[in-house]
């Protein structure tokens, strides 16, 4: 007869926590974790010490005194007696909008280029090299002060345009303007226009832009459950009904249908005095630092796009020719989308760097928040620690979202394996 015995369970001992590693590497991470704890404790008291001693305290309520400075470039009404609340408001959309302008066109040019950088034709593919090796090799600052000078030397002053003897004329049945302080372009006007609703008691939002972009996401969704039907249907019997006039009908219509109600009308630029009136008005300052980035870091992107492509097996081509699909549906249909599990995540990392570039802008005199907050109004203030932080804080934002939207956008293309 045998009898078996429980080998007795070790007690714990605080040596364990070093020796052991089924706790060591918990130890580490909680000591690391303590020491950046007390390192940056030590880093805000010494900080606030600091100021204290200079008579300074930690606050933001400069954010409510006057301004002071004009801004150029806006998007919302701003005059200098507002407050540096809103000026830092007004920067930070302006950053926002360089930053979409950028990321479109460097997305349209990068997939163009590094699609051509494959072009059978040499002397396409070798132009597309060079413009390439061109941008990327360059730093954008030059890019940037050399785009603000080629538009102010080649573009003819406003003066130009004036009387019988004009030696320039606007485009587009005379509706645009091109001139070396920008272009001015017709303003969308409502006749019969909501008015704007006030927020916070300060910034307004015009309702008339309000109802516009409502009814076109209504058209877009309906749109999208269109589409969804269709397919639904081609599942089923294998055959897709031609759905995209209805799309394209449900989408337009009703925004018609809404311009026609509140009376829309393009208020054209006109020449009064020394310079236009009315109208959009692009600054060199916009339109050089958007082609600047745009263009550099398309150079990037049409790289990334190349590389992307070339690591898609050439089996896919060829099968693709061989049911006689002609090349440009090879590449839209078949190519490209198992090229965007590669390609989108470096491209990510290039929205990103062309949003940060953005503030170069400072070097042509586009206002952006680092103009604005991280500028004129820490000079203004003295509020250096409290303008960098929230600078910072607000491009860490930005980046954040940037990356949580294509993160998003991966999700849903990447190849789901069987």
């Amino acid at each position: 007869m045998t009898t078996s015995t429980d080998t007795p369970k070790q007690s714990f001992r605080l040596s364990m926590l070093i020796y052991d590693s089924r706790y060591r590497a918990m130890t580490i991470q909680i000591v690391a974790l303590m020491a950046a704890m007390l390192g940056a404790g030590w880093l805000i008291n010494n900080t606030l010490s600091n100021l204290a001693a200079l008579g300074q305290s930690f606050d933001f309520g400069f954010f409510g005194e006057t301004a002071g400075y004009d801004i150029n470039q806006r998007l919302i009404d701003y005059t200098s007696q507002d407050t540096h609340l809103r000026a830092a408001v007004i920067g930070l959309l302006n950053t926002l909008l360089i930053a979409v302008m950028g990321c479109v066109l460097a997305t349209v040019l990068g997939v163009l280029i590094g699609v051509m950088r494959l072009s059978p034709n040499w002397l396409l593919s070798r132009l597309m090299t060079g413009y390439v090796e061109l941008f990327r090799n360059v730093p954008v600052l030059l890019w940037i002060v050399f785009s603000m000078a080629v538009l102010i030397e080649t573009l003819p002053a406003p003066n130009a345009f004036r009387g019988d003897n004009a030696t320039a004329s606007m485009i587009l049945f005379d509706h645009v303007a091109l001139t070396n302080r920008g272009v001015y372009m017709p303003e969308p006007l409502f006749s019969r226009g909501l008015g704007d609703l006030s927020v916070f008691g300060a910034f307004g939002i015009s309702l008339d832009l309000v109802a516009l972009l409502a009814v076109l996401a209504a058209g877009l969704f309906i749109a999208r459950a269109i589409g969804r039907r269709a397919t639904r249907i081609q599942v089923e019997t294998g055959l897709r009904p031609t759905v995209w006039y209805t799309q394209l009908a449900v989408i337009v219509l009703p925004v018609l249908a809404a311009l026609v109600a509140l009376g829309f009308y393009l208020g054209t630029p006109e020449l009064k005095g020394f310079n236009f009136k009315g109208g959009i008005h692009m600054r060199n300052s916009l339109i050089a630092l958007w082609l600047a980035l745009s263009l550099y870091t398309a150079s990037f992107i049409a790289e990334i796009v190349r590389s992307g492509i070339v690591a898609v097996s050439k089996g896919q081509t060829e099968a693709a020719s061989a049911l006689g699909l002609r090349p440009n549906l090879t590449m839209r249909l078949v190519v490209l989308p198992q090229a965007l599990r590669i390609i989108i995540p470096p491209m990510i990392s290039q929205y990103l760097n062309l949003t940060k570039n953005s503030s170069l802008a400072i070097a042509v005199g586009y206002m952006d928040i680092t103009g604005t907050l991280g500028g004129i109004t820490m000079n203004q203030t003295g509020r250096e620690l409290e303008c960098v932080m929230l600078l910072m804080l607000v491009y860490l934002v930005i980046s954040l979202s940037i990356s949580g939207a294509m993160n998003w956008y991966n999700n849903r293309v990447k190849l789901v394996e069987r």
